[in-house]
């Protein structure tokens, strides 16, 4: 299997300050695909939603991994423990 390396000199995107922009080297093997297994029928999954949908906020998954797609259930947490990654939901408040 042959690997890809991609280097990236912008900052990831934080809620704290970043004293200054770091770079980052992401290595992704090119048959390695993101999404395990949710509509894999699709071209593209695309989920379209609508605030007045859910009551004061909307959690989304971000991992690919929750069971309750495209809402998030909490399966980013096991996937960060096994992989060391950081992700975590998308998560929409309408409160005012």
């Amino acid at each position: 299997m042959q690997c890809a390396m991609i280097a990236s000199t912008r900052a990831p995107v934080t809620v704290r300050p970043a004293s200054a922009p770091r770079s980052r080297v992401v290595v992704r093997c090119a048959s390695e695909q993101i999404n395990p297994d949710i509509q894999k029928d699709s071209a593209k999954v695309a989920t379209i939603m609508k605030t007045s949908e859910f009551e004061k906020k909307g959690v989304f998954c971000r991992c690919w991994r929750s069971g309750t797609f495209p809402m998030c259930d909490g399966s980013h947490m096991k996937h960060n423990k096994a992989t060391g990654d950081n992700v975590g939901p998308l998560i929409i408040d309408k409160s005012e």
